[in-house]
């Protein structure tokens, strides 16, 4: 079984979550990837984690949606 837990959403001085408590007991990771949150430092540092604690690690990315075409559907 694999439990995975989407990860690294802190961005800057604003910290989202305990990413070093529930890595201990996850198997994989989705990392943000930044724009809907994340940035490179939490991204590093969250990877970091992850290989400490033998979690797999994945990409949480975010497709941009056209606002546009959302609102004449």
């Amino acid at each position: 079984m694999d439990l995975n837990v989407d990860l690294g959403e802190s961005f800057g001085r604003y910290i989202l979550g305990n990413d070093a408590e529930i890595m201990k007991y996850i198997t994989s990771a989705n990392i943000a990837c930044g724009f809907h949150a994340g940035d490179p430092m939490v991204m590093k540092k969250t990877v970091k984690l992850a290989k400490e604690n033998n979690v797999a690690v994945g990409a949480h990315v975010v497709y941009m949606i056209n606002r546009a075409l959302v609102e004449d559907a």
